[in-house]
């Protein structure tokens, strides 16, 4: 039988670091294999990031915030022109469930979605990750970018300045 510790370390080590989860990994014979390589990732650095999503599952969760919760059809009556056709828009909401940023229940023969993020947490992560993978986790970066660039007036950094010290509950 052949020695199972250093794989048993390794396990250990692995689900400490968060690197990987343990469904994802395979021991036979005693050796370490990573059955699904290309998902492999250091979980340490995105931990508090939720997954980017793509541009087109961002217009389909902008539907879904819009109208609360609702049918695939009601998604694409809120969706601008020019709007996919109803089969892409059903697969990318299906996507999107998968990536749990929506729920669903069937009803009948249809399913009925609901956003499993509010708006406003998502646009904080992912201003969180831009942030940090951008300009070092400094928002100071961030704003001396728009700056540099001409992007942001002075008028508007005074009133970055005014809400920052006089917050609004």
């Amino acid at each position: 039988m052949p020695d199972v510790a250093p794989v048993i370390t390794v396990v250990v080590i692995a689900m400490v670091l968060k690197y990987v989860k343990v469904t994802q990994l395979l021991i036979i014979y005693g050796n370490l294999i990573l059955f699904n390589y290309e998902r492999f990732v250091d979980l340490r650095k995105h931990r508090n990031q939720m997954e980017k999503l793509s541009i087109q599952e961002e217009e389909a969760m902008q539907a879904i915030w819009q109208c609360n919760e609702g049918y695939i059809k009601d998604f694409l009556d809120a969706m601008t022109e020019p709007k996919p056709p109803y089969t892409t828009l059903a697969s990318t909401v299906k996507n999107l469930e998968r990536k749990q940023f929506v729920t669903s229940k069937k009803i009948g023969n249809s399913f009925r979605y609901k956003a499993a993020i509010k708006e406003e947490d998502y646009k904080k992560r992912f201003m969180s990750g831009f942030v940090n993978d951008y300009f070092e986790n400094s928002y100071k970066n961030l704003v001396a970018f728009f700056a540099k660039d001409k992007k942001i007036s002075a008028s508007e950094l005074k009133e970055i300045i005014n809400l920052i010290e006089n917050p609004k509950p």
